[in-house]
Order: structure tokens, then sequence, then C-alpha cells
């Protein structure tokens, strides 16, 4: 059979004149972005000779602290930090939590149970959160997946940080926006001015015009080869936000009393500095693949969410298909259209931080890369399939239409 079918190409052309007042809104978004990280850029001076790298301990690493600044500008927070040794987001929302409670102290999560790879981190075992003696409260999500207002109010005030997941992780509720973060930052300040507030921002940096520290956060994390490295860093994390928890969090990636004074950059700093620098553009792309997936999909009768025309507070979108082998056959495609690996056969299998197996089609230049285009799926019902990234659009529609194609043969 053809790699894409006559029918899917109709259908994908019906579905992307659709979507073009869509699309206009996320490349505003795009531009407002790309306008704040060149205002970042100047600022800061950046300058070829910050991107040699160094060795060793790495001090006085005037690209690094360059990097620093600009994020921190970016984000609009007196302070980041930005490096190679996170070895992903869940390491560098890890630190960012350690450096906000210690023995005795209350964490709440207000947006349910954190996504799977985290839920390590606070407990039980030998150096959780729980191990050192924090702990640990939530509360949950409605129906209609927004936060517990009144849970919210009972349990904030005893509560030394509050952490706010904004993706929707391995679950059914939809992804924040910033101006709903800042509905939840004011939902704690009013019961808890002191709390420090912790965003897991994963996903979700320049899908909108502003970020959670521009609402009051106190501290944002994530990881750079997801939106923020713009598909070119190889590796890494940030956490953002308040100076004295910046370094908190620096001191738990290194030690106390060095913190972020190391950390050699190893001749990455160019990438990293240039994946930013495309960043907005490339979160733009990933944004309308999602969107023309959603078209698409729904219109072969599945259930997507976000639906299309629909607020968005990541890149992610799910499909719902209620068939272990129509996910299979999903994850195949989104395999087969893309530019690496693209003859791997995707399997389920028991991934490391996960209860149950899980199915991932990841053909990307970055291994992991979620920012390309890639979807995963925890095998369990209803095989919901999480799809996100596309570095270009016209490469993410082309691995959406295979497969459409493999799902409707």
């Amino acid at each position: 059979m053809d790699f894409i079918s006559d029918k899917i190409r109709e259908l994908a052309a019906s579905v992307e004149r659709g979507c073009a007042e869509e699309f206009a809104r996320i490349d505003r978004v795009a531009e407002a972005n790309t306008e704040k990280v060149m205002e970042a850029f100047r600022a800061e001076r950046v300058s070829d000779s910050f991107f040699a790298g160094t060795t060793g301990y790495g001090y006085n690493d005037r690209g690094r602290e360059a990097l620093d600044a600009v994020y921190a500008r970016v984000f609009g927070a007196p302070s980041a930090l930005v490096r190679i040794g996170f070895a992903n987001g869940t390491h560098a929302i890890a630190a960012a939590l350690y450096a906000c409670v210690g023995p005795g102290d209350t964490l709440l999560s207000i947006t349910g149970a954190p996504y799977d790879t985290l839920r390590g981190v606070i407990g039980p075992d030998r150096g959780s959160l729980e191990w050192y003696g924090v702990k640990y409260e939530e509360t949950g999500i409605t129906d209609d997946g927004e936060p517990d207002l009144a849970g919210i109010a009972e349990k904030a005030p005893r509560a030394k940080a509050v952490f706010i997941q904004r993706s929707r992780g391995y679950t059914s509720r939809r992804a924040y926006t910033t101006d709903e973060i800042a509905r939840l930052i004011a939902a704690v300040r009013e019961v808890n001015p002191a709390a420090a507030i912790i965003v897991d921002n994963c996903y979700g940096e320049f899908v909108c015009e502003t970020e959670p520290t521009q609402v009051g956060a106190d501290l944002i994390a994530g990881s750079l080869i997801k939106n923020p490295g713009g598909g070119l860093a190889p590796t890494g994390g940030y956490v953002v936000g308040r100076e004295d928890l910046v370094e908190a969090a620096a001191e738990r990636l290194t030690v106390p009393g060095i913190g972020g004074e190391v950390g050699a950059t190893l001749g990455q700093s160019r990438l990293l500095f240039q994946g930013l620098f495309t960043a907005p553009h490339v979160v733009a792309q990933a944004m309308k693949t999602a969107v023309f997936a959603a078209g698409i999909f729904a219109k072969l009768g599945f259930d997507v969410s976000p639906r299309p025309g629909e607020a968005r507070g990541d890149i992610i979108q799910t499909l719902r298909f209620g068939d272990p082998e129509k996910l299979k056959k999903f994850c195949l495609g989104v395999q087969q259209g893309a530019p690496v690996d693209s003859f791997v056969t995707p399997e389920p299998w028991p991934m490391p931080g996960y209860d149950c197996d899980v199915i991932m089609a990841a053909g990307a230049f970055v291994q992991g890369a979620s920012i390309e285009l890639s979807a995963d799926a925890p095998m369990r019902e209803p095989y919901i399939a999480y799809l996100q990234g596309g570095l270009t659009y016209e490469s993410g529609k082309l691995g959406i239409m295979r497969a459409a194609t493999l799902i409707t043969e």
C-alpha cells in the first residue's frame, strides 16, 4: 500500500483548511515569544565567545553564566540554573522540590498525583522526600478537570511548598495555561502567602505568551530536550525562579557550598543558546502538528483531547483508541514517519519509573526528545496515545498521515 493513502490525503486537506485560524493564533504567540528571546540575547550581549565551553570543574564559564542570565530574562525571574548535568526533566524538578522543603515540612500537590517518574522522588524509598522526613499531601481533580479549590483552601495553609504540574501526565485532565496557573497561585497565596510554589513546566514552555514565573510561581523546572531546547539541545534541564531557591536547587545538583559555580559545558553551549533561540518557532511547529492530529483523528471518530479549537496549555495531544492493536498501529505509523529509525517497530516494554509496560515511538535525532515527533502510551485501558512534538509542521503532518493510514487500512 502507499505510504499515505488517497483517503487520508483528502481528509488532511479538509482538516488543514479548517486549521487556518488556529494556526494564525499559534504564529502570533511564536512571534511574541521570539521577540522576548531576542531581547534577552541582546540584553546579555550574547557573543560567539560564549560557545567555546569548558572542561573539568567548569569554573568561570562565561557562556554558562550568560545562558543562565538569558533564561532568567526570558522566563521573567531573578535567577536561573541551566545545566547539561540534569539527566532529564524529572531530575530538574526533583532538584526544585528538594530546594523548597526539608524534614518536617509539608509538600502539597494541587494538581492530583504527579507524573509517574516523579512519584519515586516523593517516597517512600531511600533518598526520597518522605525518607528525609518531608510530609506529602495532594488535592484531587474534579470530573471536569478542575483543581479542587476547596481542598486547596483546606490543605495549603500547612504547606511549606506547593507543587503544580502543568501537563496532564498519563491522566485524562487537560494541561493548564498560564492564566489558569495564575488563578491556582492566587488561590494558594490567599491562604498561605509564604508557601514556595513550584511548577513542573515540562511541555508548556512558549505555548503561551507568559510563563508561570511571570504570574507568581517561585520556581519552574523542565527539560532541555523538550520545548526550550528547540530540538538542538543534546541533554539537560533548567530551574528558574527565586534566587535563593535556584541556588538551593544548584546545591542539590552538585553539593552545598559549591552549587552553581561549577559544571563544565563540554562544548555544548552553542547548541543550548541556539536551541533556545529557535524554541518559540519549533514549539509552534509542534503545536500545529498537535492541532492537525486532533482534526484528523476526530474526523476518523476517535476521542481526542484537546479537541480542535480548544485552548492548549502544552504541546501534548491525546488520542483514545480503546484497543491495544490500534494503539500499536498508531505508534508504528509515527515511528515510520520519523527521520531516524523509521524501520523500527515499537514494542511495549517495562520502562524504569512506570507501573506498567509502555510503548514509545521516537525516531528522534536526540534520544527521547519529545519536542521531536513522538508518541508514548501506557499499555492499559483505555489505550490512550500521548502525542507530542514535531520539529517542522510538514514532517509532523506526514507522520500523522502515515499513522492515520495504518489505522484505517
